[in-house]
């Protein structure tokens, strides 16, 4: 299984940036975007299901942050709007995949988003 992230950077605030993840290797369910600021812990930015695409957002960034999915290329990508210097992060892609009964979560190397004030 691969994850790779690509789409971050460095953005003054108010600017936007898109990331993207593209997932191999497997089927995979539920995918989605954590982050992780220095001396904080990794925290759910958001996640949309496989099927209804159902999502879920952090209080912090709803309004402005959009997750989508593209099933049939096993992509994400997170539009990321009226960006903040504390949405300063790595950001990690993540997926979840299930082989019977035993289910797997997959993280990538993680995409530095830097916001400047």
């Amino acid at each position: 299984v691969q994850l790779v992230e690509s789409g971050g950077g460095l953005v003054q605030a108010g600017g936007s940036l898109r990331l993207s993840c593209a997932a191999s290797g497997s089927t995979f369910t539920t995918m989605g975007w954590y982050r992780q600021a220095p001396g904080k812990q990794r925290e759910l930015v958001a996640a949309i299901t496989s099927g209804e695409g159902s999502t879920t957002y952090a209080d912090s960034v709803k309004g402005r942050f959009t997750i989508s999915r593209d099933n049939a290329k096993n992509t994400i990508d997170l539009q990321m709007n009226s960006l903040k210097p504390e949405d300063t992060a790595v950001y990690y892609c993540h997926a979840r995949s299930k082989y019977f009964t035993r289910r797997y979560e997959h993280w990538g190397q993680g995409t530095q988003v830097t916001v400047s004030s």
